[in-house]
């Protein structure tokens, strides 16, 4: 009980400089509020619509093929003038291109029509459509199937049509020039023409709801809730530095205060200012900017807390190995600037490619805001962070162990 007192006076005595110091109060708190509102009011609008697909269409045939006229008429000419859910269809003249677009994943995939096509086509042979995509793209690669599917039993009625007429012309005595001629102008006014483009593919927009705006701070505040509560805890580093250099957790040693409960005294002072972060974090997050919590509070209670605990445990562990005031000043800086962007404080981790999402797990930001991004983003459970909160259990115990390790009253 003795210990746990004389950890309590130090705690408060810490607690009671940190409410005094008006700069240490500013970046803590009104700080990281300046950086929320900037990046908050840059994303804002967000989300605002469903983006618009756009599919790419290729020729391989010569000039004059049924394959110009089709894709003419397809072609998006006035973005303007299309409807709600229609695509926009390009249609680019390089073949090669396109493919090695594809290869490099630049292009996630597009329809082609092979040389052979007004030749087979009307000569009755086999022939097709080409659809080359990215095996990841299913929502481009699903769109050009539909769009090749509608182009194919189009033109399969075009060409009965041809077919027919044909053999109309023939049995009424006209000459093959006559016939060629004939066909031709059918085939013309077939696959060319706006009426073409209409009957090549029909879409219909069913309207479901509103396609609200994302609501930018969901993960805007919960990134800087951990870089600034991170940094606030690293940057008392230097503090347990000078009173060790200055002698006073010496002199209290010498009054019989016991080293755990200096330990616990110092442990307890940096997680309480962290308590006062998180807690002014989701009161201003819930009331002003409105962030959606998720299906699971608990969760958010729970990473938050974890944040706090590894926090102040590693910066119990900085002032342990640095040797100076100035070093444990400088790695307190260069540890909290170089993780929170690496982790996904400064923008979502889940926008980085799986390479460097891979990488940010060695720190535990990632862990902490991949965690609130699943719960206040993508609608996710407890369950579904458990791996997030073991991780951060996992953080704190290895700082934790390192600190009381090598935690020392004087440099003697």
């Amino acid at each position: 009980m003795k210990n746990l007192k004389q950890a309590w006076y130090i705690a408060l005595k810490d607690l009671k400089i940190f409410v005094q110091d008006r700069a240490a109060l500013f970046f803590s708190i009104i700080f990281p509020f300046l950086f929320i509102i900037l990046f908050n009011s840059l994303f804002s609008g967000v989300g605002w619509e469903d983006d618009r697909i756009t599919l790419h269409v290729t020729t391989q045939e010569p000039e004059g093929g049924i394959s110009y006229q089709i894709i003419a008429a397809i072609e998006t000419k006035d973005e303007e003038a299309l409807s709600p859910g229609d695509p926009i269809i390009i249609w680019d003249k390089d073949y090669e291109a396109d493919h090695q677009a594809v290869l490099d994943g630049k292009l996630d995939g597009f329809l082609n029509f092979p040389a052979s096509f007004t030749q087979s086509l009307m000569s009755g042979a086999s022939t097709g459509l080409e659809i080359y995509a990215d095996a990841g793209a299913t929502n481009t690669r699903a769109a050009l199937q539909g769009l090749s599917g509608a182009i194919t039993s189009q033109i399969n009625a075009d060409v009965a049509i041809i077919k027919a007429s044909a053999q109309l012309l023939a049995q009424s005595g006209a000459s093959p020039e006559e016939i060629q001629t004939a066909v031709q102008q059918i085939q013309t006014d077939l696959f060319s023409g706006a009426a073409a483009a209409k009957s090549y593919l029909s879409f219909e927009v069913v309207k479901v709801g509103n396609v609200e705006a994302q609501n930018a701070s969901n993960w805007v505040i919960p990134g800087y809730l951990v870089m600034f509560v991170f940094m606030a805890a690293a940057t008392s580093a230097p503090e347990i530095v000078k009173e060790r250099k200055n002698n006073t957790l010496e002199r209290l040693f010498s009054t019989s205060v016991k080293r755990e409960s200096i330990l616990g005294g110092i442990y307890s002072g940096i997680a309480f200012k962290g308590l006062i972060q998180i807690i002014i974090f989701w009161v201003f997050g819930i009331l002003v900017f409105h962030v959606n919590v998720g299906l699971s509070p608990l969760a958010i209670i729970i990473l938050s807390l974890l944040m706090v605990i590894m926090s102040s445990a590693f910066a119990i562990m900085l002032a342990t190995l640095a040797n100076s005031i100035r070093g444990a000043s400088s790695l307190a800086v260069i540890t909290s600037l170089l993780l929170a962007p690496l982790g996904g404080c400064w923008w979502p981790g889940f926008l980085y490619p799986e390479w460097l999402q891979n990488i940010s797990k060695i720190t535990p930001h990632a862990w902490a805001t991949d965690a609130f991004n699943k719960l206040m983003v993508f609608g996710a459970d407890f369950g579904d962070v458990v791996p997030s909160i073991i991780a951060l259990l996992v953080f704190a115990v290895i700082f934790s162990g390192i600190a009381v390790w090598k935690f020392r009253i004087s440099d003697r």
